[in-house]
């Protein structure tokens, strides 16, 4: 009877030690990430963007990212991962530690691609950390010159009498410029071949040089060329017109109703990403996005600048793969 009594004892102090020892290390762990939370970062944080360097998500990310460097006094660097349609540097963000030194800027191609491609290296739902939208751009319906028309109505007709005859550029594959142009040859019934190109960049410089006839522009990138006459507009694509072209009419205005195609342009970290760290980054970027100068740039150059907190960013990622998968499947548009 002693030796069960003993027995029972003994393994009473052996669970009392064990919880002691557990409640330690939860204590010790929790003190690790509040004092790794409030030192944050301790070192460079690196923002991947996954298109070349001058297109609409990197002016965002750089001017933000600057903002960022003078705040918490650490070198804030832009990593330009451009290929695969956004997906090499998507890939890498999901594979990185999710200790805040590695964060991604995910555009509306990074929703699109959820569908578009068979085959993912990553989910782009489950693979990352949701931080805060930054901006919301519109696209721009920009032609060159040399088409002889005036306005919108002019170029559907002008298509519809030369069909095939005319070109428009895209940043490639499944991008937001090749959907929206998919789009309106789908609302027009109109036929116009697609140029696809690496990115915004390229595609915008044979634009300009008359390579191409058309294309659908986010408006950072186009709106400097509109202002110095270098290509005619003929629409924006938001449901509103925009601060930086007052005069410039929607796409319904100008005749083409329930024509819709603005890029979101946020900030996420990887999966498991603390989220005291989440929050701490939000609230940076939220002040830094408010701030007045930070807000009239992004404007001026064709942004509207928008912020939420974590969970209605996740909400809104989910929203913007339901609403794009729908018009990938309709255009047929898929890559393996």
């Amino acid at each position: 009877m002693r030796t069960a009594y003993c027995s029972r004892r003994h393994q009473r102090v052996r669970k009392f030690a064990g919880n002691v020892v557990f409640c330690i290390a939860s204590l010790c762990s929790a003190a690790g990430v509040i004092a790794q939370t409030q030192d944050y970062p301790t070192k460079p944080v690196r923002i991947i963007v996954p298109f070349p360097a001058g297109g609409t998500t990197d002016i965002i990310a750089r001017a933000i990212g600057q903002k960022l460097s003078d705040e918490w006094k650490q070198p804030v660097l832009i990593d330009n991962r451009p290929g695969g349609g956004a997906n090499i540097g998507a890939e890498l963000a999901a594979k990185s530690a999710p200790d805040g030194s590695t964060l991604f800027v995910a555009s509306t191609a990074h929703s699109i691609n959820a569908t578009l491609y068979a085959k993912l290296a990553y989910d782009p739902i489950k693979d990352f950390s949701p931080i805060t939208l930054m901006a919301v751009t519109a696209s721009v319906l920009v032609v060159h010159p040399s088409v002889p028309i005036n306005d919108l109505k002019e170029l559907i007709a002008l298509l519809k009498q030369r069909p095939g005859n005319l070109n428009y550029a895209s940043a490639g594959n499944g991008s937001l410029p090749h959907l929206a142009g998919e789009m309106f040859k789908s609302m027009t019934a109109t036929n116009i071949v697609h140029i696809p190109y690496k990115g915004d960049p390229q595609a915008m410089n044979d634009l300009l040089g008359g390579q191409v006839s058309l294309t659908f522009a986010t408006a950072p990138q186009a709106v400097p060329h509109i202002k110095a006459g270098k290509l005619k507009v003929l629409g924006v694509s938001t449901a509103q017109r925009i601060p930086a072209l007052p005069d410039v009419p929607t796409m319904a205005e100008a005749g083409l109703p329930g024509f819709e195609a603005s890029n979101f342009h946020g900030l996420v970290g990887p999966a498991g990403l603390v989220p005291a760290i989440v929050d701490k980054i939000n609230a940076a970027v939220v002040r830094i996005v408010r701030e007045p100068a930070m807000s009239k740039y992004l404007s001026d150059q064709g942004a509207d600048p928008v912020t939420n907190t974590p969970a209605e960013y996740a909400a809104k990622i989910k929203e913007e793969v339901a609403t794009w998968a729908k018009v990938v499947r309709s255009s047929g548009a898929k890559i393996d």
